[in-house]
């Protein structure tokens, strides 16, 4: 195969069935060198066409809690009181810089996730 940019969908999905066909290759073969290339190339077309928007920080904190098994009383020890939680979680409270840093450590949370 060619190497060159990916620049429509059928040559986007030429690529996938090729990397398909790739799969199982040795790392020291000519083979090897193709699939690491059209990896690239996939995912510098994904990057122009697919892009992934951050998720709302409260959906990611809720997604979080969800995941964890984490109650909305729990979450005082972040957010200060019960009511603070409500106001948060209902977005009618901004997240502090103090509550972005301790949900980030505790939770895993990106950052940049909590700061759109």
């Amino acid at each position: 195969m060619e190497a060159k940019l990916i620049k429509t969908e059928e040559e986007y999905t030429n690529a996938l069935h090729r990397i398909d066909e790739l799969f199982d290759v040795t790392p020291d073969s000519k083979e090897f060198n193709e699939v690491e290339l059209l990896i690239a190339l996939v995912e510098l077309y994904e990057q122009q066409h697919y892009k992934i928007e951050a998720p709302d920080p409260i959906d990611a904190i809720k997604f979080r809690m969800e995941q964890m098994g984490v109650k909305r009383v729990d979450m005082a020890k972040f957010f200060g009181t019960r009511g603070r939680v409500s106001e948060i979680l209902n977005r009618q409270r901004q997240l502090t810089l103090t509550m972005i840093k301790k949900l980030h450590k505790e939770f895993g949370i990106p950052a940049e996730s909590l700061l759109a």
